[in-house]
């Protein structure tokens, strides 16, 4: 690990962005061009004091998931991302079909942009890789799962009370998509490894997928609607807008209610109301412990 140049690349890297280059508001006026410390921080969901030692040239070696957090964090490219890894002494994550959770800058930008509309950033085969604040508000915030049940359809299939935000009238319909999503991604990439150790994993758990998966439907989800059954605000009809990467393998969904109706008087008062404790769950038994103050989950965006 070479604690110096990790620090130099750190402090580089934070004062090329802007608060309006992530989401923030501008605020008070900066003596200094980037962004704090303490915005960096909160961002990769880590304390103040933690990353201040990272740029300081003393901190601990971080973990593989914080140097991923931080990559997300500095909006940094795939080519800085591994660059940062290796200042770290960690071996950058590699593609493995579906990509390596490293979300893609131009839709971070979008994202952050979007700060009164809940959206969020998924792998096509479920993994949320990237939520803003509202889409935390609305859908609960991700970062407080142990990553494997990050998934959304690994939840919605295998972990009680997974989709206990939608509207049980919409259940079966939402389960046969996630069903012919998932077909459709390990059709095109049979060698992604990811992929077919997810099915293999819900096929042992969930009985209801295994039917679902037998009848062989294949879709690729571009558009939605659905009811969201919101623990403060009530039940929030939502049409869901995809938005696809590149090579299609990440997409940003954007969730918005028609003008004018209950609907979205419901979203204004959540934008309101904004992240209460129903809105954050648990982390589960297996969440990685924080070292040294290290990680502190909260809803990002980035």
């Amino acid at each position: 690990m070479d604690r110096a140049q990790l620090a130099d690349f750190l402090r580089r890297s934070r004062s090329r962005l802007a608060p309006a280059d992530v989401g923030l508001p501008d605020g008070a006026r900066r003596r200094t061009p980037g962004l704090r410390r303490e915005e960096v921080a909160q961002l990769a969901g880590m304390s103040v004091d933690y990353y201040t030692r990272l740029e300081q040239a003393r901190g601990p070696r971080p973990s593989a998931q914080l140097l991923g957090a931080l990559a997300r964090a500095l909006r940094l490219t795939g080519d800085e991302r591994d660059h940062l890894h290796h200042l770290a002494g960690q071996a950058p994550p590699r593609a493995n079909g579906g990509g390596d959770g490293h979300v893609r800058p131009g839709l971070l930008l979008i994202l952050d942009r979007l700060y009164d509309t809940p959206a969020q950033v998924t792998s096509d085969t479920g993994d949320v890789l990237a939520q803003n604040p509202m889409s935390a508000a609305l859908l609960g915030d991700n970062t407080g799962y142990p990553p494997e049940d990050r998934n959304i359809i690994w939840r919605w299939f295998a972990v009680p009370g997974g989709r206990s935000r939608f509207h049980p009238a919409e259940h079966e319909r939402l389960g046969r998509i996630h069903s012919a999503q998932l077909r459709a991604v390990v059709a095109a990439r049979p060698d992604d490894t990811g992929a077919a150790a997810l099915v293999r994993r819900l096929l042992a758990a969930s009985p209801e997928f295994a039917a679902f998966w037998a009848e062989h439907d294949v879709a690729v989800r571009r558009g939605d609607t659905k009811t969201v059954l919101h623990p403060l605000v009530g039940a929030i009809e939502v049409s869901c807008e995809v938005m696809l990467s590149g090579d299609h393998r990440q997409r940003l969904v954007v969730y918005t209610a028609r003008p004018g109706s209950e609907s979205q008087a419901r979203l204004d008062l959540l934008r309101v109301v904004g992240l209460q404790d129903l809105s954050r769950p648990e982390p589960g038994p297996d969440a990685p412990a924080a070292t040294a103050s290290e990680a502190r989950p909260i809803a990002q965006g980035g």
